[in-house]
């Protein structure tokens, strides 16, 4: 059985020592004071006679365990995803259906402006705005419907191809809530989190996002299953593959590296991070050389992009461009400080870079003076969070990236749905602007698009904040109340603080307190 210390926390190693067989699920009704207060809706909690959910894996007397209905929410999530963007699936896009009805794609929308309808090879015949592995998945799929095309004039190419993406995406989003619930066999309600997501109905498919998604997700687990014996540099290595791969796709999943080395370093297990993270560097590098060499023009494209792009819509800088001219105004022919970076971009980059880094810095330092060591998933949720906010661009579908994280870091269903209320708001405000744009006259105050930015700012901000108090204040941690300690931890899992770092901390609490002047 497993230890726990006075604050109702199980001790490091304790969920070793208890066997696998006897795991029972956590339950949200009983576990999560929302969805024990909201339950009453429908009957309070789920009671002890509905023993089929609490059965451990394996060992299920009925086919609808709580796995198998988590993995039925996510399929039906994404049909749902279907029918809502199926207005679009034929590309006729006609008095700006794509924004009347919010079923815009890029799917769709890239498979004509790329060229994957003429035959076109992406990057040796067309250069490509993502990285290289999603062009691969681009021509991967649209090359082939492309040729159909050509002997079948009459289908309809951008409509298959759709449709073709959506079902690889799809199974993608059901394999990373398969993952998590690998991750989570004692708290599989979890997962629900990420399929019942609002933002999953609203966002899956608009980009490809759910590629690099699926790929760091599978990183993760491999990371997670890692144990050190004397296989404990394999599975770190077939992490930083698919981490890596996960990169090549969208930039993102390198961030996870981050998080990895210095979780590591406090742990004294820096070879495993070491290993993933050079392994990752060199998928990386692999899979980019074929195209960076020969095509090297179309390659940057990616880059430049990036590079030369103004502040985008709905980030924390298109905010204060609005507030510039509204809370001082400037003289005639003058710039408020965000319209000025908007005009120089290069500023705007570094000092996007600048807040990044920094933001990097402190969950490092968070990382190393926590009173115990943070979970992998909340150090990555952090990262990835502080990007989205510092970055010139987010993008409706970017939501994406945090989801798994989230669920992973902070398995609480109260600021999770507050959070995806603002997104949806923002996905609503996003169309109407976009709809005032193609018609050239606004179908709301600009205000309003800038509330619904700042509420998705302000319940992102919120969340980190509490994965935050959750690392400092690692009793409130709902994993921990089921978890000894990491389940994504791996190698990490249950060990304790290197020599050094305990040294470190020892002498800190000995030395003695500067007087306080008055």
């Amino acid at each position: 059985m497993s230890t726990q210390s006075p604050a109702g926390i199980d001790e490091p190693g304790a969920s070793e020592a208890a066997p696998r067989s006897g795991e029972t699920a956590d339950h949200p009704s009983r576990s999560d004071w929302f969805v024990r207060g909201t339950s009453g809706l429908i009957g309070g909690p789920l009671g002890d006679h509905a023993v089929a959910l609490d059965r451990p894996a394996g060992r299920e007397s009925r086919f609808w365990t709580a796995s198998r209905i988590v993995l039925a929410l996510v399929c039906l999530t994404l049909a749902l995803h279907w029918v809502q963007k199926s207005p679009c699936q034929d590309g006729a896009w006609q008095n700006n259906i794509q924004y009347t009805r919010m079923c815009y794609t890029d799917v769709l929308a890239l498979y004509y402006a790329e060229g994957l309808n003429e035959g076109k090879v992406p990057y040796a015949d067309h250069p490509v705005e993502y990285p290289v592995l999603t062009g691969y998945f681009m021509g991967a799929l649209g090359l082939p419907v492309h040729a159909l095309g050509a002997d079948n004039p009459g289908i309809n190419q951008g409509q298959w191809f759709y449709n073709l993406n959506a079902l690889v995406l799809g199974a993608l989003a059901v394999a990373t809530v398969a993952v998590i619930l690998s991750l989570r066999r004692r708290r599989p309600w979890d997962a629900a989190l990420f399929a019942l997501s609002p933002a999953l109905v609203l966002t899956a498919t608009v980009n490809w996002d759910l590629l690099a998604i699926g790929l760091a997700a599978f990183g993760l687990l491999a990371w997670a299953r890692a144990r050190p014996d004397r296989y404990a540099l394999l599975l770190p290595g077939v992490a930083g593959v698919l981490i890596g791969l996960g990169g090549a796709a969208k930039m993102w999943p390198l961030f996870l590296l981050g998080p990895i080395l210095v979780l590591a370093l406090r742990t004294g297990k820096i070879a495993a991070g070491l290993v993933a993270t050079a392994t990752a560097l060199v998928t990386l590098v692999a899979v980019n050389l074929p195209v960076a060499i020969p095509y090297r023009e179309n390659w940057e494209r990616f880059f430049d992009l990036n590079t030369t792009r103004p502040i985008d819509w709905g980030t924390l800088w298109y905010i204060g461009r609005y507030l510039d001219g509204r809370i001082s105004p400037s003289a005639p022919g003058e710039l408020g400080p965000f319209e000025w970076l908007n005009a120089n971009i290069p500023t705007l980059n570094w000092l996007s870079y600048l807040l990044f880094g920094l933001a990097c810095l402190g969950v490092a330092g968070l990382a190393l003076l926590a009173p115990r060591r943070p979970r992998l998933a909340q150090l990555a949720f952090l990262v990835v969070a502080a990007f989205l906010i510092f970055s010139k661009v987010w993008s409706q579908q970017f939501v994406l990236w945090l989801l798994p994280l989230a669920v992973l870091a902070r398995p609480r269903w109260g600021a999770f749905l507050a959070w995806q209320v603002a997104e949806a708001g923002y996905f609503a405000a996003f169309y109407g602007e976009l709809l005032g744009t193609a018609m050239s006259r606004p179908v709301f105050p600009e205000g309003v698009f800038v509330l619904a930015s700042s509420l998705r700012l302000i319940t992102v901000a919120v969340l980190c904040g509490f994965v935050i108090r959750d690392i400092m204040r690692p009793e409130l941690d709902a994993v921990r109340h089921t978890y000894a300690d990491d389940p994504d931890g791996g190698v990490l899992d249950g060990a304790p603080d290197a020599p050094w770092h305990q040294r470190w901390r020892a002498r800190a609490a000995e030395r003695p307190a500067e007087p306080v002047s008055v």
